[in-house]
């Protein structure tokens, strides 16, 4: 059934029926007045911090600034801020210093590489802001939106941030697991494994992602699917032609990840029962899992999750230089970490969520850190540690702002093995001819799943 509400075309799912109360996920009515005002509309603090080094939100851009010339989707993407230079540097030397604004997978780097990791802070800038929808969405979701079935589903207004207001580690973690994304997202992508030694494995993977509530202009009852997901690898040539494609919902509990495989040796389509979790993912010599892309995905079943507070940390923040088609890999994946020159970081605050592992439960990680940030709700920093409680890996995830989309794409992101000196870089795009072709509407869901699979292996 369609509607139009305030000009947004809003979808209502079929079944999914009316949104149910729970006054733990409600904000009140003193915090919804906020929205907009000392808030911006998704939650997030207004103002700056008392020492001038965390700018206010200005949100005085919402697509393409007047001073870049974006030639339209599928460009590299184009720095908004060119000519700026750091304010200063932070090294092993001086970490201390700055300690107070560190996560703990940055304090790690600093001290497994000192010879070779800083992080060059820039101004911070807030300056892009989401489309009204996105707006109307959440102010819905403040009142309404509730985490379901033991935290495994999530019943909402598509369209913008479910909970403005956390409440839970829950429903802080379900605002990243589902953020206001592309809507449709196709890329051929180089993946690299940059050993101890500095040597590199090369991928590549064909991609092509679909986020359904982030369709522009269309609100819609959560219900049915949530996202899907193809990937089909090009490099190493061993590997060429295998499809990994499927489907995820709103509700991992009543509709759990669907997945499929086609291998090209026996040219069949095979289901993937449980894939995600700590099963590797394809093609980083399993220094990666699943779950840990793009921080965190899939269901938050295995672990017990709490909110750790909300902080200023310097994070990779306006990663536009990072993307640069000018940049060459040999430059860019230096041993141990990407190279410094290329990197941005920025002093934003961000809320902390932490997952300790269930009783019962199985995982590599016994313990999971997500930094979110809070004028977004993407993840940008995580942290893994071993079921001895060791931090074993940290990731770093570039996002920018894409013009044609009015929100974050999740860019080149580089997940470090501390105990082995090695770190994958996923998403690159450097030297691909094109960059990220974001919400021009040409694919759907009969691109995905299994009979689309088997199309293309015919």
């Amino acid at each position: 059934m369609k509607k139009v509400v305030n000009g947004l075309l809003i979808l209502a799912a079929v079944g999914c029926g009316a949104i149910p109360l729970a006054a733990s996920a409600k904000g009140t009515a003193e915090e919804i007045a906020r929205l907009g005002k000392d808030l911006t509309c998704v939650g997030a603090e207004r103002a700056g911090n008392k020492d001038g080094t965390l700018s206010e939100f200005t949100g005085k851009w919402q697509g393409v600034p007047p001073q870049v010339n974006f030639k339209g989707t599928g460009h590299h993407p184009v720095d908004p801020y060119p000519d700026e230079k750091p304010l200063f540097t932070i090294t092993a030397a001086n970490m201390a210093q700055y300690a107070d604004r560190l996560s703990e997978g940055e304090k790690a780097m600093f001290q497994k590489y000192p010879a070779t990791f800083r992080m060059p802070v820039y101004p911070s800038h807030r300056d892009f802001r989401f489309p009204d929808s996105v707006c109307i969405s959440t102010k819905e979701n403040a009142a309404n939106a509730v985490v379901v079935d033991d935290g495994e589903g999530i019943e909402g207004i598509t369209g913008g941030v479910f909970f403005p207001f956390p409440k839970t580690g829950l429903e802080l973690l379900w605002n990243s697991i589902i953020p206001y994304r592309a809507w449709t997202e196709k890329l051929v992508a180089d993946y690299a494994l940059v050993l101890a030694n500095g040597s590199i494995s090369w991928g590549r993977v064909r991609s092509r992602n679909i986020g359904v509530g982030s369709e522009p202009g269309l609100r819609r009852k959560t219900g049915g699917p949530s996202s899907y997901y193809w990937n089909e690898t090009l490099l190493p040539e061993r590997d060429r032609g295998e499809i990994n494609t499927g489907m995820e919902f709103f509700n991992f509990k009543t509709n759990p990840r669907q997945s499929w495989r086609y291998d090209p040796g026996t040219r069949r389509v095979r289901q993937s029962p449980g894939y995600g979790y700590d099963m590797p993912f394809p093609g980083t010599g399993g220094s990666v899992t699943v779950d840990e892309v793009r921080g965190f995905n899939g269901s938050p079943e295995r672990y017990e999750w709490r909110i750790a507070g909300k902080k200023e940390i310097y994070v990779p923040y306006n990663t536009y230089r990072t993307h640069s088609a000018a940049i060459k890999y040999k430059d860019l994946l230096t041993p141990h970490h990407a190279n410094p020159d290329f990197m941005r970081y920025e002093l934003h605050r961000v809320w902390i969520v932490e997952g300790k592992l269930k009783e019962g439960y199985r995982h590599i990680y016994g313990k999971r850190v997500l930094y979110i940030d809070e004028d977004t709700m993407f993840p940008i920093l995580a942290d893994n540690y071993d079921i001895r409680g060791s931090l074993w890996r940290t990731s770093m995830i570039n996002y920018f702002y894409a013009y044609e989309m009015q929100t974050l794409e999740s860019g080149i992101a580089f997940y470090h093995d501390l105990d082995g000196g090695t770190y994958a870089g996923f998403n690159l795009i450097n030297e691909q001819p094109q960059g990220y072709i974001l919400n021009d509407g040409s694919i759907s869901a009969k691109d995905f799943g299994p009979e689309a699979a088997r199309r293309a292996g015919q």
